[in-house]
């Protein structure tokens, strides 16, 4: 008989240890792990982590085995891992109901249940008796699962179990936009059930959807239908939200201690290594002990001001767990364990005796570790004068078996019985390693031969979508239906994938089907989606920096493969290719765009060096007796329409009508009467009344006839010929778009009207009120083959507005028509992440706040709902919304200080510098706004944005060919606004001057406005400063932007006084006690305050007005008195009032100048700093508030 070696006797060892801490909790029938000896609860995240050492003690045995004994004994412990993976597989499966319905609504309530019954597998508590919803729990089992079956363990035995897997990975990809109970269960740290945005669960689920994407779950005894697949865009989404909240965890904390986890073991989730030593360092800083770390600050869980009776906190209590919050030895195993897989010795050495030194014995000497370390009741004044002064005694769950597991492993590998390989298999920890650069790699398809024609004439050579053969090309809506037969099982109930939005990343590789090659077309390109792929201006930007995205975000193998579409829509009217493409198309060919390394090339060049995918999933596992041709056939069914749709620009020889009938009079400017866009008249220079109106803008192109591909199909509107807007409108604009009295409407004539009607206006009038009075669904009668609806009708008008770029109307029928824009919720969720509030509708009565991730669905009906019938409003939202997502992930500095982002003010804050800068009505700035197309908005956004000075022009289009101008009525060229920068000094004070000029431009004088100035009398000349800082504080208070510091300085503001008074509303000292300064929820706080004040220059006088206390409560050493309430209004009036007396501004001048709540207009267009500035006149204000004595000459403030 041989004698064991020294490492089986060590082994021997570990077994004895995980056998009397861990195993002995295990219930032999389900496999399950009791969390605690005394509750039959196993909770899931609490059991794959405990399990995890026992599996890397069956490595260990399994590979340094020298007796049959040793490899019994790993091939038991190896059946106790499957065993407990199984029960926790079995357990979620008899939820399967509740997983469907998540996929839906993300719902807490529709969540997979955190914990089962450790004897029978089923729930133990209700829906709403738990924070159920825990979504780095599923995927660290997920994420276990993939590390486990990599290393050779057979967990998954059937396809239905696979299929639910695949749904457990639909149910954790949407982690970047689900607020969810977080790693403590609890969500805010209040404990009152609020769920969060939190890191720990995004990174969790990025770590696992990365680890389990194309993973055979049969292991090496599988085949094509039991891979997992994952959707790459899902998982780089969280990879972006993650590095954009790290170091913070969520609104509530600051930072938390299980971001170790994140950042190393067992996510390995990020890979910048300035991000990871950052959010590493703070948890250092801020929550490292000497018994461990804190979870996070003022946490109250079992210290002695701890009410046990109750599990939440009044938001009061909070600050009296500050300082003697519990320390948690599993967070030193953690540190362990990094330290260990990154290689780095000191760190390993040092937490291993930090942990030697927190670990207990029991009688027998067995090594366990305890839940946590509290302060006694007895000192805990002390440990608050001096943290860490006093020692702790252990407290909760002994052995606490979760971190027992994580003691155990890096005890395996610290006596080198496991590698990090072993228990990495899928090599996660490499992901911060160095990667070569991306070359992306480019293929241009022409529509038609026209196309690529017109393409060649250019010298740019490319192929047709039927020259691309063998491969198939279709447009990104079909890869997202056949993803959509993903993880379908008709025994669980489970359908397949649940979002229709397919990102870049999944286009950008190739995919095989039956021997066949598909390619798909980025949906950015699809004109079947969203209205903005439409102008080309747009696309070729949007295509720019999708290029950039690709080189940055591309991890897996082969190069990125994007196909461009040039289609016929692209042309201009003249038929000719726009200068923005071809310029882009032959920077491609030059090998670089924007700084990224391109190849541009035919598809067929590039089938060996991208990547590939197999569509295998495809097949119906239910019906074994499908042939391959039926699989095929699904792809060219979703391709066919379900009903014939009626082309649209067909030219009609018709003769136009003359007159408007009574009915057609009575609902004539009903679709500019929706609009909700108000520009305050005091905002728009010469608004008395007198200032001449101008029609819509038109294209002069209209009569343009277009041909269509097929003679099956056909019109039932006109082209249009005059598409100009109604000279009448109010205004403010408002939702009353009633019909006056005395005009009663005659649907019948109506509908006579639409068939003679050549105007996009009147079409749209018509519509409009069919649409709001008779209902979408209505059946007009207009085609006698066929039903006709208005919905019919609207969606023709919204393609036939498309074609001949009609923003305006775009924008309203793709409104009416409810259309969503395809990245909408991801845009709204990198906005909220990054710690910015949306408010949605027009102020100060219609906006709804939305201040945390949303589905796509609920978030878009929020939009709808909050401006009503302002169809237009909504639609620009949506795409302001896309922009602002745009800035912030390139351009994070424009966002700087900005809290809460109200898109309704944001959209007058545009139609106002529209009015000011074109001296036009408040309606025709609305008009002209739009009308803008979508690469200009996005352009005027960036300038209002910015900050930048900034004039609009009228650009001349091209003129059309010969034979196309024929068809025209009118000679003049199309009119186009151009929104540029203002760079020099003069071109600046001309813009300044804008707010003075007496001559008011019309639209039809736009190109006076980009000429040379005439030279200005002198007065001019002195003050062509004007309106500048009225101007920028007015943008300032509606972008609500503070200066740098301003949240934590009004908290020590607080801290000084009882409360501070604004505009009617009070902040008290006790927020103080509730939220700690850095806090995101005390910076909401005092924004929901400031955002009750309508105008936005008040509300910076406001801002102001409040940094002088706190330059105040800064450098008077506490000498001043401020127990009180603090008027911050009275400090503003009283400064105006001095400001006044000094300037002494005669009383009838006075009332021609007042502003908003009667502050003299030129206060508000003062510097703030100087001896004339706000600020000043602010410090004498509170010097006479506070008694203090200062004298008037004396007193001078240089703060900016």
């Amino acid at each position: 008989m041989r004698n064991r070696s020294g490492s089986g006797i060590r082994l021997d060892y570990f077994q004895r240890l995980v056998n009397r801490s861990i195993l002995k909790y295990q219930n032999p029938a389900t496999g399950l792990i009791a969390s605690r000896h005394d509750i039959e609860h196993s909770w899931v995240r609490d059991n794959v982590y405990s399990i995890l050492s026992v599996w890397g003690l069956a490595l260990a045995y399994k590979k340094t085995a020298d007796l049959d004994e040793d490899r019994a004994k790993a091939y038991e412990l190896q059946n106790a891992v499957v065993m407990l993976m199984r029960g926790l597989l079995r357990s979620m499966m008899m939820q399967s109901d509740k997983l469907e319905k998540f996929k839906k609504t993300q719902s807490p309530t529709d969540a997979l249940h955190a914990k089962y019954c450790t004897r029978t597998g089923k729930t133990v508590v209700g829906d709403n008796e738990w924070g159920h919803l825990q979504i780095d729990a599923t995927s660290l089992y997920l994420l276990t699962l993939a590390q486990m079956t990599a290393s050779g363990l057979n967990i998954i035995f059937t396809l239905d179990e696979v299929a639910f897997v695949q749904n457990l990975v639909f149910y954790i990809e949407t982690a970047y936009r689900t607020p969810d109970y977080g790693i403590w269960e609890r969500g805010d740290k209040t404990n009152h059930g609020l769920p969060e945005l939190n890191s720990s669960s995004i990174g969790m689920a990025k770590a696992a959807l990365e680890a389990i994407n194309e993973l055979d779950l049969f292991a090496a005894r599988g085949g094509p239908a039991s891979v997992i697949y994952v959707m790459p865009d899902e998982a780089q989404q969280c990879q972006a939200i993650l590095t954009s909240m790290l170091p913070r965890e969520s609104s509530s904390k600051e930072v938390d201690a299980s971001l170790l986890t994140v950042i190393g073991f067992p996510a390995f989730a990020m890979d910048d290594l300035s991000v990871i030593k950052a959010t590493r360092d703070l948890i250092h800083s801020k929550l490292e002990g000497k018994y461990g770390c804190i979870r996070f600050l003022r946490d109250g869980y079992k210290t002695p001001r701890e009410d046990p009776n109750r599990l939440y906190y009044e938001p009061s209590e909070l600050m009296q767990f500050e300082n003697i919050e519990s320390q948690w030895p599993i967070f030193f195993a953690l540190y362990h364990l990094n330290g260990l897989f990154r290689n780095d010795k000191e760190q390993a050495d040092k937490y291993r005796q930090k942990l030697d030194e927190v670990m207990l014995k029991t009688d027998d000497g067995i090594p366990y570790m305890p839940e946590l370390y509290a302060v006694p009741a007895e000192v805990v004044h002390e440990e608050i004068e001096e943290k860490n002064s006093q020692k702790r005694v252990p407290r909760g769950q002994k052995p606490h078996m979760w971190g027992q597991s994580l003691y155990i492993l890096g005890r395996l590998m610290s006596e080198n019985f496991l590698s990090p390989g072993e228990l990495d298999p899928l090599n996660r920890r490499l992901i911060r390693e160095d990667k070569p650069d991306v070359v992306v790699q480019v293929a241009i398809l022409a529509e038609d031969a026209e196309i690529s024609h017109a393409l060649a004439k250019h010298g740019i050579h490319v192929q047709t979508i039927s020259q691309s053969y063998p491969i198939q090309v279709h447009p990104a809506r079909v890869l997202s239906q056949i993803f959509s037969r993903l993880g379908k099982s008709k025994r669980l109930g489970l359908s397949g994938r649940p979002s229709g939005e397919i990102g870049l990343l999944a286009t950008s590789k190739l995919y095989m089907l039956d021997n066949k090659i598909f390619a798909f077309i980025p949906q950015f390109i699809d004109a079947h989606q969203f209205y903005m792929s439409w102008d080309v201006d747009f696309l070729v930007d949007q295509f720019q920096t999708d290029m950039d995205f690709l080189a940055r975000s591309w991890t897996m193998l082969g190069r990125p493969l994007i196909l461009f579409l040039v289609s016929n829509t692209m042309l201009d009217y003249s038929r000719e290719m726009p200068s923005a493409l071809i310029g882009t198309l032959k920077k491609l060919q030059s090998g670089y765009i924007s700084g990224t390394r391109v190849h541009m090339g035919k598809l067929s060049d590039f089938l060996t060096t991208s990547c590939m995918t197999q569509l295998d999933f495809l097949r119906d596992q239910d019906d074994p007796s499908q042939k391959e041709g039926n699989v095929l056939d699904f792809i060219d069914t979703i391709l066919s329409p379900s009903c014939p749709r009626p082309h649209l620009l067909a030219a009609a020889k018709r003769a136009r009508k003359t007159s408007r009938s009574v009915s057609g009079q009575a609902i004539y400017g009903i679709v500019r009467r929706s609009r909700s866009i108000q520009i305050d008249s005091e905002q728009i220079p010469g608004s008395d009344g007198s200032m001449p109106t101008s029609p819509m803008p038109q294209s002069e192109e209209a009569n343009i006839p277009f041909q269509f591909d097929s003679e099956n199909n056909f019109q039932h509107l006109r082209t249009a010929v005059s598409m100009h807007h109604s000279h009448s409108m109010t205004l403010s604009g408002h939702h009353n778009i009633s019909i006056p009295q005395g005009n009663e409407v005659n649907v019948h004539e109506l509908l006579e009207n639409l068939k003679q009607s050549d105007s996009l206006q009147e079409q749209a009038d018509i519509i409009h009120y069919l649409y709001t009075h008779k209902g979408p669904d209505w059946d007009t009668g207009i085609d006698s083959q066929r039903k006709c609806t208005v919905r019919d009708l609207l969606t023709e008008l919204y393609e036939k507005a498309g074609h001949w770029k009609q923003w305006w109307l775009v924008r309203h029928t793709a409104g009416m028509l409810k259309k969503r824009v395809e990245d909408l919720a991801i845009a709204a969720t990198d906005l909220v992440v990054r710690q910015k509030q949306l408010s949605v509708g027009m102020p100060p009565y219609g906006e709804h706040i939305i201040t945390c991730p949303l589905p796509p669905d609920e978030l878009a009906s929020i939009i709808f709902n909050a401006y009503a019938e302002d169809s237009s409003s909504a639609s620009l939202t949506q795409e302001l919304l896309i922009y602002l997502a745009m800035f912030i992930r390139t351009e994070p500095k424009l966002f700087s200080e900005m809290l809460r982002l109200r898109v309704g003010l944001i959209i007058q804050v545009m139609a106002s510098e529209m009015s000011r800068t074109l001296q036009c009505t408040g309606e025709e700035a609305s008009d002209h706004l739009l009308n803008l197309s979508p690469f200009e908005m996005k352009t005027l956004l960036h300038h209002i944005l910015s900050g930048k000075e900034f004039h609009i022009s009228a650009i001349k289009g091209q003129k059309p060919a010969k034979d196309v101008k024929e068809t025209l009525k009118g000679e003049s060229r199309e009119k186009k606004l151009s929104i540029v920068s203002r760079h020099n000094k003069n071109e600046v004070k001309d813009f300044a001057r804008l707010s003075t000029r007496e001559k008011v431009v019309s639209q039809r004088d736009l190109d006076l406005i980009s000429a040379p100035a005439e030279p200005e009398s002198k007065k001019d000349k002195g003050d062509d400063r004007q309106g500048q800082w009225l101007r920028r504080r007015r943008l300032d208070g509606a972008l609500n932007r503070v200066p740098v510091g301003f949240y934590p300085r009004i908290w020590k503001v607080l801290r000084r006084c009882q409360g501070l008074k604004i505009d009617e509303t009070t902040l008290y000292r006790s927020l103080t006690e509730e939220m700690t300064e850095g806090e995101f929820k005390f910076a909401l706080e005092v924004e929901i305050v400031l955002n009750q004040i309508p105008e936005p220059e008040y509300r910076q006088l406001m801002v102001e007005a409040m940094m002088i206390l706190a330059t105040m409560v800064e450098n008077d050493n506490c000498k001043i008195n401020m127990d009180q309430i603090i008027l911050v209004d009275h400090i503003v009036t009283e400064a105006n009032r001095i400001y006044v007396e000094t300037q002494k501004i005669p009383p009838d001048i006075l009332n021609n100048c007042m502003g908003a709540r009667g502050i003299c207009f030129h206060l508000y267009d003062s510097a703030p700093s100087g001896p004339h500035g706000t600020m000043t006149y602010m410090c004498r204000a509170l010097a006479r508030l506070f008694n203090l004595p200062v004298q008037n000459g004396d007193l001078e403030c240089t703060i900016s």
